[in-house]
């Protein structure tokens, strides 16, 4: 079985001159893990001068309207030593086109409001301060949202006047009777009106003063867009440079918070870090090259790290894949990462979760849905905001589910689109039938004995399941050198024993009509009761003292606690697999439901809640039974060797940011 990768612990002694070269190779290849852990405090930001050039072009990048990478683009870079320059320059030019933008908007927000308001007030004719001077009349000019407009009339009533000032009716002019003065102000502070402050003098505005504030606000638009295009041109013609500064500037600020955070001393560099056992020779032999063989290079075996012998420091565990099984890893690593040296079980949660994702849920159209939609997203042509990165798990599970479809006879919830091929395979084994697994329940008497055969099947599956977390614990801890944790314990060898010679027996009386001999119970319950002491007889086995490390009286009461904890857990894993059989009987009937309204419902309304059904099963029972065989797989199998998890594997790599 594969475990998890062997590791190496290199030592580096590189010359200042060198470093950053070096550094940079180690962002490159992505496979080499600090054994220090790195903390960015204030201080090393403010002493990072490749942070302050890349947030300049970062701006710069903003105000041009360019949109931001996501990741690298092409091979990765240094400044280079005229790059400095460069990226002063576009950050330079770039604040002046931007500046100029912003006061060219101004002058044209100005102007644009100073001939609307000139315009407003054009068909006013009557001087104001005549008006004004009427001892009967209160009047007040100002401005109003337009939409407030009716609402202030019907607010004003006969009371008072309101008319519109300019076909836009953001000015308005209120009159009514000093009288009713304050009830006016009160519904015009209700609308939100703003008084203007009118010359006694005024009478309107003349029309040459309106055709120059017209030519103002015309010449103050078009040098605004003027401006525009100069930043679009400029946009266009630094897009790329831009880009590729911003990716050496993000490569030197990620190097610089490395190496501000390195031992030193004034001319060398330590670096300490894990890497794959497969890489070490060639990461020497590079470094060697990068550095003209100035740098020192030592490698160190886990076994050799004084860290990890006295416990402080844990190897981190790196995983190795391919394109498919790879997609799982995180379903692993979500929950824990296994201690290094141990069984990688990356490849058994790939090959379980897909099976019980099909047995569950099992339509041959509804996995061809995610097929489809896992090829697609492995072509990169559809996106669900980083879930497309799952495409080969939609991939496998879109295959068993269709499989497990045929078997079943359902092709989006319809069972007679498969029918001929039901016939034509069961035909080759003897009598023609469709479907080939029967899963509804009928009037048929043989129907319910099918259904509780499929459900001893799944609890199969879960034993097969139960039987392989049990093994990868037991050669865990025999590989770790445990030997107590190996032979004893619930998940040890006795409890296993226990386990299988249990089902065995069932298995056995159920079917066999075996009578129950007296070594069936000295093995079930010398098993049972290994297990049981199992933390004692781990001592004894290690040469831990005492054994009994609270008396015998507390040894016997866990032993008893123990026994029930043995019993009931391997009950409750065994039968929780039941649940498989009843998500893929809950997902017929849903079917069958389905194709019941089709059924019924005449022409184009059929097809309408053939689709909206099985869109809603694919989308929601999609979902609740991949939930399922995640908690199954946690709950069931990880449970049975993740009693302690190790430090996952993180390798420093340049990430565009």
């Amino acid at each position: 079985m594969a475990r998890t990768t062997a590791m190496r612990l290199i030592e580096l002694m590189i010359f200042r001159q060198d470093i950053r070269k070096v550094l940079k190779y180690l962002g490159e290849m992505g496979d080499f893990q600090f054994q220090q852990d790195f903390d960015a405090s204030s201080d090393t930001k403010a002493a990072n001068p490749a942070q302050d050039v890349f947030d300049s072009l970062q701006q710069a990048r903003t105000n041009l309207g360019i949109e931001d990478l996501t990741s690298f683009k092409g091979a990765l870079c240094l400044p280079a030593d005229d790059d400095g320059e460069k990226a002063d320059k576009i950050v330079t030019t770039v604040a002046k086109i931007h500046q100029d933008e912003l006061d060219a908007a101004e002058e044209e927000k100005r102007a644009s409001a100073e001939y609307k308001e000139a315009l407003a007030f054009s068909n006013l004719q009557v001087s104001y301060s005549d008006l004004e001077s009427l001892s009967f009349l209160t009047l007040r000019i100002g401005k109003i949202e337009p939409e407030k407009f009716d609402e202030l009339k019907k607010k004003a009533g006969f009371a008072s006047t309101i008319v519109a000032l300019g076909d836009d009716k953001s000015r308005v002019l209120a009159a009514t009777s000093k009288k009713g003065r304050f009830a006016l102000d009160g519904v015009l502070k209700e609308c939100g009106f703003v008084e203007i402050e009118i010359p006694k003098d005024f009478k309107g505005i003349p029309e040459n003063v309106l055709e120059t504030l017209k030519l103002n606000s015309a010449k103050a638009q078009k040098a605004l867009e003027e401006i525009q295009e100069e930043r679009k041109n400029y946009a266009e013609t630094h897009k790329d440079e831009l880009y590729r500064l911003l990716q050496c500037y993000s490569v030197a600020k990620q190097i610089s918070e490395v190496e501000n955070n390195l031992e030193s001393t004034e001319y060398i560099y330590r670096i300490t870090g894990w890497i794959p056992a497969y890489e070490a020779k060639e990461v020497s032999k590079k470094i060697d090259e990068l550095t003209d063989k100035r740098s020192a290079v030592r490698e160190y075996m886990p076994s050799e790290v004084p860290s990890v012998l006295s416990g402080e420091e844990k190897v981190p565990v790196q995983v190795k894949h391919g394109p498919v099984i790879k997609n799982f890893e995180r379903m692993i690593f979500s929950y824990g990462s296994p201690l290094y040296g141990t069984i990688d079980p990356t490849p058994f949660v790939a090959v379980f979760f897909t099976v019980l994702f099909g047995i569950m849920f099992g339509d041959a159209g509804q996995g061809l849905c995610f097929l489809i939609i896992g090829i697609l997203s492995c072509l990169k042509k559809i996106k669900f905001s980083g879930w497309e990165k799952f495409g080969p798990v939609l991939c496998c599970i879109g295959v068993s589910s269709t499989i497990m479809g045929i078997l079943t006879g359902e092709f989006f919830a319809n069972e007679t689109i498969l029918e001929p091929f039901s016939l034509w395979v069961t035909g080759l084994f003897g009598t023609p039938h469709a479907p080939i697994l029967h899963m509804m329940p009928s009037s048929d008497p043989s129907s319910i004995t099918r259904m509780f055969a499929f459900f001893g099947f799944t609890i199969g599956v879960g034993f097969l399941i139960n039987t392989c977390g049990l093994i990868i614990n037991i050669s865990n801890q025999m590989s770790l050198k445990r030997w107590g944790k190996a032979f004893f314990g619930k998940t040890g060898i006795s409890g296993a024993v226990f386990f299988w010679y249990v089902v065995a027996f069932a298995l056995r009386v159920a079917f066999f009509k075996h009578v129950p001999q007296a070594y069936d119970y000295v093995i079930i319950i010398g098993t049972l009761l290994i297990s049981a002491f199992g933390e004692p007889l781990e001592r004894l086995v290690e040469k831990e003292s005492p054994v009994l490390e609270n008396g015998l009286l507390s040894a016997i009461i866990g032993a008893v606690v123990e026994i029930i904890e043995i019993v009931s857990s391997y009950l409750s894993n065994t039968v929780s697999f039941v649940r498989v059989g009843a998500f893929a009987l809950a997902h017929a009937v849903l079917g069958y439901i389905i194709n019941s309204l089709v059924e019924i419902t005449p022409g184009a309304g059929g097809i309408a809640v053939s689709i909206v059904g099985n869109a809603i099963v694919v989308v929601l029972e999609g979902m609740i039974v991949a939930i399922q065989v995640v908690r199954l797989q946690y709950y069931e199998f990880f449970s049975k060797f993740f009693s302690e998890t190790g430090r996952e594997f993180k390798p420093f790599r340049f990430e565009y940011k």
